[in-house]
């Protein structure tokens, strides 16, 4: 995302997708003169992502002669500014790599199209859906799961003689004393632990605590007095040394993965997603442990987990071919075809029978992540709601703004929850 910030980008779709549903332009699309259909495709990726999606479209399309696509992939940054510009210009793409960051924002001003009659989910996994309402519409098909995790390095626990905890009943507290000795008995430079704290831990100790970031209408689940024990505990984590210093906590915060203190082994924990199990592993060049994030009772059964959408799939409402595109869709989540080329590179299927279908093609961490995944059944909570519009400034900006200040002692914990909770409220508008 160089060059453009979180805010940034959603400042920029929501803003296209008021534009663009105020004009009357055209969008792309539109049938050939032969009667032939062609569809846009965009999305955002990577080099393995592109031949993988190309490889896709070519086996759809080879029995449906009528049937062209123009394949728009991008880094993720001109995606989501390509995207806005095309919105603005009514000219959005017919199918769209949607994330849940920003389905609140193109959802909630009528850019997406409702696929709930077009798209079949009825073999979804719990907890895989909700994720793509927006007021009351489905315009995001869950492309892939993946849960907040703990990731865990063996080598550095064995350096401190510190061994591994047993996830099912570990609690926040029990977190910050086992990085803390990590700590204290190994050498200078390394902790216990990557700073923790972020929207992925802010949203587990909400829901432990029976509240979440956000209710279904799109205003905030959470009061100031529900987060000042969270700040509490990031204080209890920096007072016991079971992470890095306030300078390094901020200054990692910037690096990429294959610089991250867990990969360059300075670290024996960090929270992360789980579809990031591969990557992390080939950067650190050591197998890693996969923990569920801890609770607040150590009882799995009040962790809350939830499954969260690595992406989705939504449509353009103004594409002039919907059934056309919805079917595309459904292809691409219901086919065990596409799944076959795919895998879980936009993480692990949502659709329960396609995932059990490809699981013995997955690598050996693929697997990994697909048995983390269906165990964790049992203790999922509700499906919390994809961010409103807004409140990707509120799990950016002001949430950065927040740790920092609370980092540097700037701020007491009461103090960082209540001005969280005014400057989220004011964010949502």
């Amino acid at each position: 995302m160089a060059g453009l910030t979180r805010r940034g980008l959603l400042g920029l779709a929501g803003g296209a997708a008021v534009a663009g549903l105020a004009g009357c332009g055209r969008n792309s699309g539109a049938p050939a003169s032969d009667g032939s259909v062609s569809l846009i495709f965009a999305w955002w990726g990577n080099d393995l992502r592109n031949a993988q999606t190309g490889q896709a479209i070519e086996l759809y399309l080879k029995d449906r002669p009528g049937l062209a696509v123009d394949q728009q992939p991008a880094e993720f940054s001109a995606y989501w500014e390509r995207l806005a510009t095309q919105t603005a210009g009514n000219d959005a793409p017919d199918m769209i790599q949607m994330a849940d960051g920003f389905v609140g924002d193109y959802g909630s001003k009528g850019a997406l199209l409702d696929l709930a009659d077009l798209v079949d989910v009825t073999k979804f996994g719990p907890g895989t859906l909700d994720s793509g309402r927006v007021d009351g519409k489905l315009v995001g098909i869950n492309a892939g799961i993946n849960t907040p995790v703990i990731m865990a390095r063996a080598d550095v626990l064995e350096q401190a003689k510190v061994e591994l905890p047993d996830d099912q009943t570990w609690t926040w507290g029990e977190y910050r004393e086992l990085a803390a000795e990590v700590t204290a008995k190994s050498r200078d430079g390394i902790f216990g632990t990557a700073s923790p704290f972020g929207d992925k831990a802010m949203q587990a100790w909400l829901r432990q605590h029976g509240a979440d970031l956000f209710t279904p209408e799109g205003r905030l689940a959470f009061t100031a007095a529900d987060l000042e024990s969270y700040f509490a505990l990031m204080i209890d984590f920096i007072e016991a040394k079971a992470m890095p210093p306030a300078e390094v906590v901020i200054e990692d915060g910037s690096k990429s993965l294959e610089q991250s203190t867990l990969v360059e082994g300075r670290t024996a924990f960090m929270i992360s997603w789980s579809n990031q199990l591969a990557a992390t592993t080939k950067a650190a060049g050591s197998e890693l442990a996969m923990l569920r994030l801890p609770s607040v009772t150590g009882k799995a059964a009040d962790l809350k987990a939830w499954y969260h959408p690595s992406m989705m799939w939504s449509a353009s409402s103004r594409t002039k071919h919907p059934e056309q595109v919805a079917a595309l869709i459904d292809w691409w989540v219901n086919s065990v075809e596409c799944a076959s080329i795919c895998l879980d590179e936009r993480g692990y299927p949502a659709n329960t029978e396609v995932a059990a279908a490809i699981e013995a093609k997955l690598t050996p961490e693929g697997r990994r992540v697909a048995k983390f995944i269906a165990d964790l059944e049992p203790a999922l909570g509700d499906t919390p709601p994809s961010p409103p519009p807004g409140g990707g400034t509120i799990l950016g900006d002001v949430l950065a703004r927040a740790h920092s200040d609370v980092l540097f002692q700037k701020i007491t914990a009461p103090e960082a929850a209540a001005r969280f909770a005014t400057e989220s409220e004011a964010a949502l508008g």
